[in-house]
């Protein structure tokens, strides 16, 4: 009883991460002008004033990190937020800066069983932190599905598409990790939260 209520909670979770993810990136591709003000990145997306967010407002301006993979693909990382269910969520997004079509790399699903059989995916992720020399791996749901963006195909040139993904939370007194996914490089990210 117990498992079924921690996966039901953990799938909520992961759909109100995702639902979030979304919110922000509308927010993000609404119109509006800043004209020429930086933006406020601590400003709540709901504003009572009227006025026009600004199009990063929510996000952080630059990209904590990038990870460079092959055929132009790249993974700008925008945010690693650490939750109170224990949990760090990774989100970012999925570019083809070539100037064709470019599949997915099967390898960044990892090699295990259970998270090949659901798709291609960002299933072979992990977090790693040196200060405590431990290794996390992407979250799974107790069917074996990985707590991140699934159903990966092939992405066309100049097309973005929005990634999350989800691993246990290191010790509160970590905040710089090392995310590393398979095809790609490596790139330090700060978890907040």
């Amino acid at each position: 009883m117990s498992m079924r209520f921690t996966a039901r909670t953990r799938r909520g979770m992961v759909a109100l991460a995702a639902a979030a993810g979304l919110a922000i990136g509308a927010v993000g591709c609404g119109g509006g002008s800043d004209d020429g003000k930086k933006s406020d990145t601590t400003t709540s997306a709901s504003r009572s004033d009227g006025s026009n967010p600004s199009p990063q407002e929510g996000q952080a301006e630059e990209p904590m990190t990038e990870l460079r993979g092959p055929d132009g693909l790249l993974i700008q990382i925008m945010s690693a937020q650490r939750d109170t269910g224990g949990f760090v969520t990774v989100n970012g997004n999925l570019k083809n800066e070539g100037a064709k079509s470019v599949p997915i790399p099967a390898q960044v699903s990892g090699d295990e069983t259970e998270i090949i059989k659901h798709g291609i995916s960002l299933g072979g992720g992990t977090l790693v932190d040196s200060q405590g020399k431990k290794r996390y791996y992407v979250l799974r749901d107790t069917e074996g599905r990985p707590l991140t963006t699934t159903g990966l195909g092939t992405v066309d040139s100049g097309q973005t598409i929005p990634v999350f993904m989800q691993f246990p939370s290191p010790p509160t007194n970590v905040t710089d990790v090392t995310l590393q996914l398979p095809t790609f490089s490596s790139g330090t990210i700060k978890i907040s939260g």
